[in-house]
């Protein structure tokens, strides 16, 4: 398949959670979430941000570029996941995202964006955040999964999936969308396509048993097989486990899987032959942060920019003891 890099990125941006805890406003509608009140508030903030700190040693030790970004304020519980209010894209161009949950609009970050600036070759800045002002949502590569090879947008529909604005960046950024309906055993829309689809270079990680419309289903499994890509069906039970949030990424030698622990743990010996044979599994421990509903996936923001100049060597951060990439 041509193009092996473009669907996997070599570089991601990642935000360091000071003040973490799972988002009682965004609970509504992420069934993935789980309170733990038995926790005291400290400690779980104390425990996120050491995964958080190991997660980067394990992605860097794999040769991933990782830009760090610690979180600025206590009104950003949600910070550690920023694929949902920025994506970066081929050809310099990044887009800014409408939030659902107000608290989560103050995760957007203009330094986080400058830097991009000054490391890559950005020709455009797109921002539709303006647009949940008038109740339009569209959360990023958590309500879209990307295939960058065949330029198609599949999303499950929700609330956090607003048409009017997929339509908007379909067209602007050259996707075509793939929208389906999605539901968990209780009936409920899914909040975010990327707990039950990922989608890599040569494999997709999709669960088809949520898909309600069969025709519909049976299209976009036909779409992916025919862009050369094996399927690896997850059942609920493993959607629930973080199995579909994962992301591949380019390391040093190769293409990798990022995902948790949990999810690498719940894979069948079949569904890990598949994704082995194109890319390493890279699980990384985050139990406490996917308290928040979230999972490994959803920590990365990948970076699909040229650089300005040759990179620079990995280095460690002054800061916290970690090993940093500038």
């Amino acid at each position: 398949m041509a193009g092996k890099h473009i669907q996997a990125p070599s570089a991601v941006v990642m935000v360091r959670p000071h003040h973490f805890t799972p988002n009682p406003e965004t609970a509504v509608d992420n069934a993935f979430q789980l309170p733990r009140p038995d926790i005291t508030a400290d400690t779980i903030e104390a425990r996120a941000l050491s995964e958080f700190d190991g997660a980067v040693r394990t992605l860097m030790g794999a040769g991933v570029r990782v830009h760090v970004f610690d979180d600025v304020g206590r009104e950003t519980p949600d910070s550690v996941f920023p694929n949902n209010w920025l994506s970066t894209h081929q050809g310099g161009r990044i887009a800014i995202y409408p939030m659902a949950a107000p608290s989560r609009r103050h995760e957007r970050r203009a330094d986080i964006v400058e830097f991009l600036k000054e490391r890559y070759r950005v020709q455009e800045v797109i921002d539709y955040s303006g647009l949940e002002y008038d109740n339009l949502f569209l959360e990023g590569t958590g309500a879209m999964i990307l295939d960058h090879l065949e330029r198609v947008a599949y999303v499950g529909a929700s609330h956090r999936a607003d048409p009017l604005i997929l339509e908007r960046f379909c067209t602007s950024f050259g996707y075509e969308p793939m929208v389906f309906a999605n539901t968990d055993p209780a009936g409920n829309p899914i909040y975010h396509t990327n707990v039950i689809m990922s989608i890599a270079t040569e494999f997709a990680i999709v669960c088809t048993e949520v898909m309600v419309d069969a025709r519909r289903r049976d299209e976009i499994l036909e779409r992916l097989r025919d862009s050369g890509r094996e399927i690896v069906d997850i059942s609920w039970e493993q959607v629930n486990e973080f199995c579909g949030n994962a992301l591949e990424l380019c390391g040093r030698e190769g293409r990798v899987l990022a995902l948790s622990e949990r999810a690498a743990n719940a894979l069948t010996p079949a569904q890990r032959e598949t994704i082995e044979a194109s890319a390493a599994l890279l699980p990384l421990d985050v139990p406490t942060i996917e308290l928040a509903g979230g999972s490994a996936r959803c920590m990365l923001a990948g970076v699909h920019l040229t650089p300005r100049a040759p990179v620079a060597p990995l280095v460690a951060s002054r800061a916290e003891g970690v090993a940093v990439a500038g």
